[in-house]
């Protein structure tokens, strides 16, 4: 057996009736967090080419994979085996000039015809994309930097945000602001969070994604005009 199946025996064990309490309790929704978490602690060691402890923070990314997997495989939505059949056949298909009669010869054109089979893969299965009034950003970045992202976007293209966004309080609290006070402010807030039981990563990434969703209702007619 390999060493991916033991791993695979161990998390299902742990989500048996009779196994872990807390890795019983999570979902889907809850590991989330702990995904952002060893995602930064895995970049952390490749900034400092930390390799042994690299070897170790991969493992604790790929447990997180294992995890999502075997929820998946109890819903009977998917299992770990689907999800590694999937992205070696997207490899494979996006990689002709390895795997079939093609040949390219630098990385730009690699990117380009990457691009060019993706959009081809979308309008094969029906998914044509409409107008994009925000431009493509990784849709789970950490909270604060998705919404600085998004933020950034409406300033810069002078989107609508009438009603999304409360401009005059964003002025109000931007008026004078030292990035101690910043910080400050921040860190209160996410005390606050805390007490009160409330997840501050995921309330700012609803909140980011309601700002998005109401400025992309208000930009789309008059892009269209």
């Amino acid at each position: 057996m390999s060493a991916i199946d033991d791993l695979r025996r161990t998390v299902a064990r742990l989500r048996a009736p009779d196994g872990c309490p807390w890795d019983r309790e999570q979902t889907h929704q809850t590991l989330t967090r702990c995904l952002i978490d060893e995602c930064s602690e895995l970049l952390d060691t490749i900034d400092r080419m930390d390799l042994p402890h690299m070897r170790e923070e991969l493992g604790d990314v790929l447990i997180q994979v294992v995890f999502h997997a075997q929820l998946a495989a109890e819903r009977g939505d998917f299992d770990f085996d689907d999800v590694a059949r999937e992205i070696n056949e997207k490899l494979i298909r996006r990689h002709p000039h390895v795997f079939g009669d093609g040949k390219l010869d630098t990385s730009d054109q690699v990117m380009t015809q990457w691009e060019q089979i993706k959009a081809a893969e979308k309008k094969a299965a029906g998914k044509v994309e409409g107008l994009k009034i925000f431009k493509e950003l990784p849709p789970r970045l950490p909270a604060l930097m998705f919404a600085e992202a998004v933020w950034k976007q409406i300033q810069k293209n002078k989107l609508p945000a009438n009603g999304a966004v409360a401009a005059a309080r964003v002025e109000n609290l931007g008026e004078k602001l030292t990035e101690a006070d910043a910080g400050r402010r921040l860190f209160e807030l996410v005390a606050a969070c805390r007490a009160q039981g409330i997840d501050p990563e995921s309330a700012l990434r609803l909140e980011t994604a309601r700002v998005m969703r109401e400025v992309e209702a208000q930009a789309a007619p008059a892009a269209q005009a």
